[in-house]
């Protein structure tokens, strides 16, 4: 018997895609995770057009074969609609006269919670269905793991049933999107936000520092830059192990590693603050959940992204670390075989928006 939602899990067997008979489906943004959305339902039977304002990510659409509409017209014309644009987006396309323009008995599909979470769109009043199915990976991952049938997960919820179908059409997505191997947990859009947000706010930070720290102190001691760029993530061995903590198990995980790795990380795991740690991850979680962060973000961009010229300068290339990169690569890699973005943050290589968190689509702002 195919699961349902309220089991607390599912996977795509559990979906139907019958249910999609008579349904076009409008993929909104056709970013790194438009794209791989939009070919993936395809692939799985669906029939697919894309909406999108005129840039070079609707010339992509189109070299992909896809029909091209305008974001409105896509979502007035289609009984289901999967927006896959940045957060920040989203309230900017769903305005009310657009939510009053969608056709009654349709369904709406977000890849993420957070306007729905911080009331930044009103679906209320709207006669439709809507949705939540957000991948637990990257964009262009979402392609990569249909063609090499292999799993990934989305957290999914039905936030709006006003035609009965809604937990039907959202499972038979995630078939169509992940194959029967996708696996699907059940989570409330309010849910997913805080949980995105919480762990980007926390164990991000607390991660970036630690590399550059690790980095300059192992500079100024004298071990070659490009040696530490390797041991820090550029090999790909620190990436495996948090493979391995999902494999394995976070501790169990311990034991792949040898003596003198687990020794050195057991006797200095102590000299972390843990306790000052804490409390400022309580804080973080505090003015993630009382909406205190959703309404600085809006007033960032309310402000034209200030803060962003700042992060843009960082992440600009001109440090010792980003050399160290870049002269590794050379080594190894033929030249020009590495797509970069403009040099802002947000922009993926292929002239499509993203999202500026990972929780946010990935597509092109109208």
């Amino acid at each position: 018997m195919p699961r349902q939602l309220s089991d607390g899990y599912c996977t795509g067997q559990d979906g139907d895609l019958d249910a999609f008979a008579g349904r076009s489906v409008a993929v909104i943004g056709y970013g790194h995770l438009g794209r791989s959305v939009a070919l993936n339902l395809r692939d799985s039977g669906l029939a697919v057009t894309v909406g999108s304002r005129e840039d070079a990510s609707a010339e992509t659409a189109r070299a992909d074969g896809f029909a091209v509409e305008p974001i409105a017209a896509a979502l007035a014309e289609n009984r289901l609609s999967w927006v896959l644009l940045p957060d920040e987006v989203i309230p900017t396309v769903l305005g009310p006269e657009t939510v009053a323009s969608l056709p009654a008995g349709s369904l709406l599909c977000l890849s993420s919670g957070y306007v729905l979470a911080y009331g930044l769109v009103d679906l209320s009043d709207a006669p439709v269905d809507v949705v939540m199915l957000a991948p637990r990976m990257v964009g262009t991952e979402v392609r990569r793991c249909y063609l090499d049938g292999k799993p990934f997960f989305g957290y999914m919820s039905v936030e709006q049933d006003r035609s009965g179908k809604a937990e039907a059409l959202l499972l038979g997505l995630g078939r169509a999107v992940g194959t029967t191997r996708f696996r699907g947990v059940a989570l409330t859009a309010r849910q997913e936000a805080t949980v995105d947000l919480f762990v980007e706010q926390t164990v991000g930070p607390v991660l970036g520092n630690a590399v550059m720290c690790a980095f300059n102190v192992g500079v100024e001691a004298g071990i070659p830059p490009e040696a530490l760029v390797l041991e820090l993530y550029q090999s790909g061995e620190m990436s495996r192990t948090w493979q391995a903590f999902a494999d394995e198990g976070f501790y169990r995980a311990v034991r792949l590693h040898g003596r003198a790795a687990a020794f050195g990380g057991f006797v200095h795991i102590g000299d972390v603050d843990s306790a000052a740690m804490t409390a400022t991850f309580e804080a973080t979680l505090e003015q993630i959940t009382d909406g205190s962060f959703s309404r600085r973000f809006e007033e960032e961009r309310e402000a034209g992204y200030p803060n962003f010229d700042v992060i843009d300068a960082m992440t600009a290339g001109d440090d010792a670390m980003s050399r160290a990169e870049t002269r590794v690569r050379s080594w190894f890699e033929p030249a020009g075989s590495v797509a970069v973005g403009d040099g802002r943050v947000g922009a993926p290589a292929d002239g499509g928006v993203t999202g500026l968190a990972e929780g946010a689509g990935t597509g092109a702002a109208p």
